[in-house]
């Protein structure tokens, strides 16, 4: 059997470590020298923010930084422009290569219909996160008499009652009738006769009416400002409603 020689196995190792280190050198300088040349690494562009504006607005952005884009999903957003970018992906400030393609969620021309829920017999509170939740704003509120305090009556919209179940576009306002805890129980009408306007004012108001048609009459011979005549008077046992009105003569000229 012929035996290898302690040179010629050296050789081999020799031959070994030479290529070993070879391959080495063609892996680092392909994946940190080659690799990250021929992708431009290290030219990274910031995403910006883009939430908020136009779809010009944000198309122009992203042509100065050479990014591109594409609108992958679109949504209602009440009190938003139509055509306005609500989110987008990747987000600002992050690092990405030109022509990377920047992913748009926009808000939409046309409100959606939604069905209104039922809000009547319940909590003026809980009638508020109803319609939130819906989609729709928070509603103005107009009370009413009636022993129900605080609880829904009634929905208007457009000063009109709608009923449950109606379709209403998403992001509208609605007015909620609800109930003041008043019944409608009788009261004497208060005599401000006498007084001045503005302490009528205090003592109509803090019983629970309202200041209806004031008269001025330039030829009474009372003091300015004072009242000389009201409708309905306070004598012969009349009695009123809480929020009933009551119209008012004053001496003297308006106010200018």
């Amino acid at each position: 059997m012929m035996k290898i020689s302690t040179n010629s196995k050296k050789d081999v190792y020799i031959h070994a470590a030479i290529i070993t280190l070879l391959l080495m050198v063609l892996f680092f300088g392909f994946f940190f020298v080659y690799l990250p040349w021929s992708t431009n690494h290290g030219d990274a562009i910031t995403v910006p923010n883009l939430k908020g504006l136009t779809m010009e607005e944000a198309e122009n952005l992203l042509d100065e930084r050479n990014l591109d884009f594409e609108v992958t999903d679109s949504t209602f957003t009440a009190g938003v422009k139509p055509l306005t970018v609500l989110s987008q992906y990747p987000l600002e400030n992050s690092k990405v290569k030109q022509g990377r393609k920047i992913y748009l969620t926009i808000n939409t021309e046309t409100a959606p219909m939604i069905k209104l829920p039922k809000l009547t017999e319940m909590s003026v509170r809980s009638a508020e996160q109803q319609l939130l939740v819906s989609g729709l704003l928070k509603p103005d509120l107009e009370y009413q008499n009636d022993s129900r305090q605080n609880e829904v009556l009634e929905v208007k919209f457009g000063g009109t009652k709608i009923d449950a179940g109606s379709l209403i576009a998403k992001g509208s306002k609605v007015t909620l009738v609800v109930g003041n805890g008043t019944d409608s129980v009788e009261m004497d009408v208060p005599c401000v006769v006498g007084q001045l306007y503005d302490e009528a004012q205090i003592v109509i108001k803090g019983s629970g009416l309202q200041i209806g048609t004031v008269i001025y009459d330039p030829t009474s011979t009372e003091p300015a400002g004072t009242i000389i005549k009201q409708n309905p008077e306070c004598e012969n046992g009349n009695k009123v409603h809480s929020g009933d009105m009551v119209d008012l003569w004053v001496a003297g000229n308006p106010p200018n």
